[in-house]
């Protein structure tokens, strides 16, 4: 261990505790102080090589890490009275080290560590840098909030034990870690596509431009990677329908009813690049992955002109390919959306009855269900999974929706 690391090492041990008591009491909240740690040590990491050991560096670490949590306070906009101050405080500019040139996407590679099992990583860094709640990650995963508070718990106790270092990754370590990168910008992007929790919006244009944004960077640094460019495809195209995706009545608008000509059409142009880039890389020999093969299914649904325009065909065969990729239920029930429109809603409710055991709590299956009953003319049957989809819902705007629709059964 050099001199550096052993000094990083000794203040994680002897400053830890100081550091994160100190911000607490600034800022009032611990998760913020903690993370706002962590980042002031990963600093450390990059900065004490070059610069020396500081003379006290307990009182380095506090500052940086006040300023750390003062850039994350800005970052997520809030406005009460002890942030406000804060912010004025805030007088020095942000460093930018390592490979990668900005602060949020540094963070989020440093803290996708390769140590960590994939969804503890993933859970981790998107409480630590993408600002999801524990609820918000909970859903994501579709597993209890009590069950994802431990393994985030576990996670920290994991870095903490190992000494797993708060590390700037190099240009090199990237690969290893971009899987991990790019699940969490899909997730915090999904949050704020159809918000789970009952207490947003439910569209967070906010979440969706910072995860576009950070694809976009993430694409610089990695421009002949196809997923990550199926990933900002992806983004592209479902961002595009966002304007029309819920009405002045505050009430979820389904694709089928929206209206087309309020899509962005220089997103829509855009994504559909590529994913024709995409394509011709498949052409070649280039096997897809699951984010391009996203990507062209979204193509698909905003190429047709309306509803009945749309090649179902196309999607579907697109399903298959994914399903061979990734068995999530949840694949399994978009897939099924598909077999419905051509096979008929008897075959897909048969295909979605297999998937309970997998989905009992996850609200799209009961909709999803309640639709298929409800064309099948089964109206009692209907009316009890819309009350299931319902009660399960978080998103305001979905709810209205269900409720919409279960109460025209009357």
């Amino acid at each position: 261990m050099s001199d550096v690391e052993e000094a990083v090492t000794r203040a994680h041990h002897e400053e830890w505790a100081r550091v994160v008591a100190a911000l607490t009491r600034r800022f009032g909240d611990l998760d913020i102080a903690e993370e706002a740690a962590a980042e002031a040590f990963a600093t450390a990491v990059e900065r004490w090589p070059a610069d020396g050991v500081p003379a006290n560096p307990g009182a380095w670490l506090t500052t940086t890490a006040k300023r750390k949590a003062i850039d994350r306070l800005r970052r997520e906009n809030k406005r009460d009275d002890k942030q406000k101050e804060a912010w004025m405080l805030y007088d020095d500019p942000p460093e930018h080290l390592g490979a990668i040139d900005d602060d949020q996407l540094r963070l989020i590679f440093t803290c996708c560590h390769p140590a960590l099992g994939m969804e503890a990583r993933v859970a981790l860094t998107l409480r630590m840098v993408g600002g999801l709640t524990v609820p918000e990650i909970a859903r994501a995963f579709l597993v209890q909030e009590s069950a994802m508070g431990r393994r985030i718990t576990r996670a920290k106790a994991k870095i903490k034990a190992a000494r797993i270092p708060y590390r700037v990754p190099t240009a090199e370590d990237l690969p290893t870690r971009l899987s991990g990168v790019l699940t969490v910008v899909y997730l915090v992007f999904n949050e704020g596509y159809l918000a789970t929790g009952p207490d947003t919006d439910p569209v967070r244009h906010d979440l969706t431009a910072e995860a576009i944004r950070l694809t976009r960077m993430v694409r610089h640094l990695m421009p002949d990677d196809g997923e990550v460019a199926g990933l900002l495809a992806l983004m592209l195209l479902t961002e595009a329908r966002r304007t029309a995706r819920v009405s002045a009545g505050g009430e979820l608008v389904i694709l089928d009813e929206q209206d087309r000509g309020a899509w962005d059409a220089p997103l829509i142009a855009e994504g559909h690049r590529l994913v024709r880039e995409r394509l011709a890389a498949a052409a070649a020999g280039e096997a897809p992955g699951r984010y391009q093969i996203l990507a062209a299914i979204n193509a698909v649904h905003t190429s047709a002109r309306d509803m009945r325009d749309t090649d179902w065909s196309q999607v579907l065969a697109l399903y298959d390919q994914l399903v061979r990729l990734d068995s999530s239920p949840v694949i399994a029930l978009n897939r099924a959306i598909a077999v419905a429109e051509l096979d008929g809603p008897e075959v897909a409710l048969a295909t979605v009855g297999r998937l309970e055991h997998r989905l009992a709590g996850y609200h799209a299956y009961h909709a999803t269900r309640a639709d298929l009953l409800l064309r099948l003319g089964r109206g009692q049957e209907s009316r009890a999974a819309y009350d299931k989809a319902i009660d399960l819902a978080g998103n305001t705007a979905e709810a209205a929706y269900l409720t919409r629709r279960r109460d025209q059964l009357r």
